[in-house]
């Protein structure tokens, strides 16, 4: 039986948009599912007893996660206190594990800002300290700098365009690489793809020196 993924689509999006990941992860060998949730209106903790209902119909796993964006950081969420769920691993995709500089910008545009950002805000604001939970996590982070958040906060070093690398580089993660592509481009990229693929197998990402 081919191991499970869940993908996890973020802010502000539904899971159609995760169509093209689906397919190249399937093409890969995976079993692939969608968790849609609704990004702004529902609080965390609904989001997270609902993906642990999700994970939990697959039997005993492996389970793994794939989170884009806000996605990834309700992953890791979901996943910080395994009892009861099945074995797996996560892969972020540009998730601001750290907090977003972009996100605290928009909330700085008062209540309507605020409002947009949802429940989920202080996690996007402020992020983790680090990882402790038992799964190993992979984070890949983007570096074409094409956005909105680039207009909404100054971004220190390099930047998909909404979340800086530095943001993605939290404290506990198995493994962290950088790829050429932007925040949105990192569903829509093959190389993204393929090394989701490869730390979901190895607990690592391929490098090029092997």
């Amino acid at each position: 039986m081919p191991d499970q993924i869940i993908l996890l689509h973020g802010l502000w999006m539904r899971g159609f948009a995760l169509a093209l990941l689906h397919k190249r992860m399937a093409e890969a060998g995976f079993a692939v599912d969608r968790f849609d949730y609704m990004s702004v209106v529902a609080t965390q903790e609904r989001i997270v007893e609902r993906l642990h209902a999700h994970m939990q119909r697959y039997g005993s796993g492996p389970v793994h996660l794939v989170g884009h964006s806000l996605g990834g950081l309700l992953a890791l969420q979901a996943c910080r206190e395994a009892a009861g769920l099945p074995p797996g691993r996560i892969v972020c995709l540009g998730s601001p594990l750290k907090g977003s500089a972009a996100a605290r910008g928009f909330a700085g545009f008062g209540q309507g800002g605020e409002a947009l950002l949802g429940h989920s805000r202080e996690l996007l604001e402020h992020g983790l300290e680090r990882w402790e939970g038992e799964r190993e996590v992979g984070m890949i982070a983007g570096r074409v700098p094409i956005g909105l958040g680039a207009m909404l906060a100054h971004m220190e070093g390099a930047h998909d365009g909404t979340v800086a690398v530095a943001e993605t580089q939290l404290p506990g993660l198995a493994d962290h690489c950088v790829i050429e592509t932007s925040h949105t481009g990192l569903l829509l990229s093959a190389e993204a793809a393929r090394q989701v693929a490869h730390f979901l197998r190895e607990g690592r990402f391929e490098r090029a020196d092997g």
